[in-house]
């Protein structure tokens, strides 16, 4: 069994509640409060500002150029995902001052924190377990609404959120990720893919949690 396939298999339960949650299934249909989502934008906007962090921090524990230049690649390829978030700040009015003096979510701090934590205390792998859940994630929940709903993909507010998640683009970087922790994941004993697999798992539950977050408004 390949790591990455080790890893999805311990979270099935919680990435298939994913599509079922009152957000992702508002975004799906087009009915989600707009407000909500609005909080979800500023929220995760504030969040990709730490996770880039997380994937600056994997370039540094690289053991390799092919893997420093991976996570310094990816960092690049996230330019595409803040170009849709700033399209959507702009479309609900939200200022530079007002981005700055937003405060992050106890949830989002939280998510971040435990990224950062592990960046910094783990080497590559624990690195690149952190930061699949997130990545990949999107890429499954956006294909899954299209396959839900196919016209979801024109919705014209939501679709451009669904689109960029579920474009090639976007699918090609993940592959490249996945692609990478299985390599890795050769090389880990038994002991250390335990380790992997309970940070893949605490970041899909705390992917779940960041969509509660943005469906409560949660502070």
């Amino acid at each position: 069994m390949r790591g990455s396939e080790r890893l999805l298999r311990a979270v099935r339960e919680i990435w298939e509640s994913y599509n079922r949650h009152p957000f992702v299934m508002g975004i799906q249909d087009g009915t989600l409060d707009r407000e909500k989502f609005r909080y979800y934008i500023l929220q995760d906007t504030l969040y990709l500002e730490d996770y880039a962090k997380v994937f600056a921090l994997g370039a540094l524990k690289a053991k390799s150029t092919e893997t420093s230049n991976l996570f310094a690649g990816y960092i690049l390829a996230m330019n595409a995902e803040q170009d849709v978030h700033a399209g959507y700040l702009a479309e609900f009015g939200v200022t530079a001052g007002e981005l700055a003096g937003t405060e992050r979510a106890l949830d989002n701090l939280s998510y971040t924190s435990y990224m950062l934590r592990v960046a910094y205390e783990g080497g590559e792998a624990e690195v690149l377990a952190a930061i699949l859940s997130c990545a990949y994630s999107y890429e499954v929940v956006a294909e899954k609404i299209l396959m839900n709903n196919p016209a979801a993909g024109k919705d014209p507010f939501y679709g451009a959120w669904i689109q960029g998640y579920a474009s090639e683009e976007y699918a090609a970087e993940n592959r490249r990720l996945l692609e990478m922790f299985d390599r890795m994941s050769e090389r880990c004993g038994e002991e250390q893919m335990r380790r992997l697999t309970e940070i893949f798992t605490v970041c899909s539950r705390y992917e779940l949690a960041f969509w509660d977050m943005a469906w409560k408004k949660s502070k």
